[in-house]
């Protein structure tokens, strides 16, 4: 008699579960839920038009990925932001993240180095900001930002480690959301250049040096006060006050 484990779900409930996890990561990272505001699986299912139980799995999802917290007799709650949370967040990140950089440059082939290079040109060719997506990062630039730092970590060929990385990555752009504190003398652009220099040139200590500044200067910005109290230190402009501000006027971008 042959064993079997735990039955996987039908495929239209799953299809359905990576569709409401889907939603509520982008809920979640643009704002419609406010720090500490319950989940109510209830409400998201009417909402969705989907049943409890697909809510129930993606919301345990949406923990996974560090978005949402699960509280004892309290169901499912978006993470309380605090300046605590986010200092833990970017410790984790300088106590990883520069040993695995390190690791890549040490092992990273030549295949790894070209998808670095075509990281950096994506990220800084496109916008920070785009019209109608408000004083936040753009989706785009985000995604752009995202895959520069991971493809910079993917050198060091561990998948767990990479596994932190997205874990650490996605509680990081909440916290960022929340306080999107803007450096005005800080050039992030300047920054990511430098990186990307180090990392081909091979040079690890370096490298690993101006990652943990980079995160560092992040840290101190989002527990700082903003210019005037509003995102980034603006009212809702761009990087460099003018519509459509481009990747080379980046901001704080960790």
């Amino acid at each position: 008699m042959t064993e079997t484990g735990s039955p996987s779900p039908p495929p239209g409930k799953r299809m359905l579960s990576d569709q409401v996890h889907a939603h509520l990561r982008d809920a979640i990272l643009r704002g419609d839920h406010a720090p500490g505001a319950p989940l109510k699986p209830q409400d998201l299912a009417k909402e969705q038009g989907v049943s409890l139980a697909v809510v129930r799995e993606a919301l345990v999802r949406v923990v996974g990925d560090g978005l949402a917290d699960r509280l004892p007799n309290r169901g499912f709650a978006v993470p309380a932001f605090s300046d605590r949370r986010w200092q833990e967040i970017a410790e984790a990140r300088r106590t990883v993240e520069p040993v695995m950089l390190r690791m890549s440059v040490e092992r990273g082939d030549v295949d790894w180095e070209a998808r670095v290079r075509a990281a950096h040109h994506r990220l800084a060719r496109t916008p920070v900001y785009a019209p109608g997506e408000g004083a936040y990062y753009s989706g785009e630039w985000s995604e752009a930002h995202r895959v520069f730092h991971r493809t910079l970590m993917e050198g060091c060929g561990n998948p767990v480690l990479l596994e932190t990385f997205d874990r650490l990555w996605t509680a990081g752009e909440l916290a960022r959301r929340w306080s999107a504190h803007r450096s005005p003398d800080r050039d992030g652009a300047e920054e990511h250049r430098s990186l990307e220099a180090a990392v081909l040139a091979r040079d690890g200590d370096t490298a690993a040096a101006i990652l943990t500044r980079h995160l560092t200067l992040t840290a101190a910005a989002l527990t700082d006060d903003g210019v005037d109290g509003t995102p980034d230190g603006t009212p809702g402009g761009t990087a460099d006050d003018t519509p459509g501000g481009t990747a080379d006027d980046t901001p704080d971008g960790d």
